[in-house]
């Protein structure tokens, strides 16, 4: 199942590959961080874009964001554009009802709270930052499953979002088997090269060896 090879694989891998065939911009920004060490996620993009509503109608706003939680499929990844540096746009029962739907984890290019509640949950987020603060009275909802961009790279609906404690790595649905094979086998020689040089075999050696390092 490619969602438990991907969830298995280290982005560093996948990045390295993305950027071999040329795709050198595939890496989301840096500041999009898990909420706590270990985390893990991997599915197909689920996207959602949304815009600073300072005038909010807070019953309208907040029904378009349960509609559009209550459609993410089981598996994927929420991934938000929120074009709204402060507020949290995702809280504990969203992510409540995104667990019980099956959904693999959120990553948002905006806020989070209730992060105590969330880490008992279990469930992966990535985020820009957190904040006690609503961002329903603020922000609303614009669409979902259109291509977004985070950070230059560009996200369409379907696209595979990785993401451990380096960070995320976004590979397009079309090539996402033969990435995943590719980083796969430069995991395993990864691994060969991690003995050799343990046993004392220079760098460059191991690099003209290997052809990797």
């Amino acid at each position: 199942m490619l969602a438990e090879r991907f969830r298995a694989i280290y982005t560093a891998a996948l990045a390295d590959v993305l950027d071999a065939r040329g795709r050198h911009r595939q890496t989301l920004p840096p500041e999009l961080r898990p909420l706590e060490r270990g985390l893990r996620l991997a599915g197909p993009a689920y996207t959602v874009e949304g815009r600073p509503a300072p005038q909010a109608n807070h019953d309208a706003a907040i029904r378009k964001v349960l509609a559009m939680l209550g459609e993410v499929p089981a598996g994927a990844v929420a991934v938000y554009q929120c074009h709204h540096g402060f507020s949290a746009h995702l809280g504990e029962l969203s992510v409540t009802s995104l667990k019980a739907r099956g959904c693999a984890g959120a990553v948002l290019d905006g806020g989070c709270r209730d992060v105590d509640f969330i880490l008992r949950e279990g469930f992966p987020v990535f985020c820009r930052h957190v904040t006690p603060e609503d961002s329903t009275w603020r922000w609303e909802l614009s669409a979902t499953q259109e291509p977004v961009e985070i950070g230059g790279v560009q996200i369409n609906p379907g696209d595979w979002v990785i993401g451990d404690d380096d960070g995320l790595v976004v590979v397009p649905r079309a090539e996402a088997e033969d990435v995943l094979a590719e980083a796969e086998a430069k995991a395993a020689t990864e691994s060969e090269i991690r003995v050799a040089v343990r046993q004392g075999l220079p760098p460059l050696e191991a690099y003209e060896t290997y052809g990797t390092f």
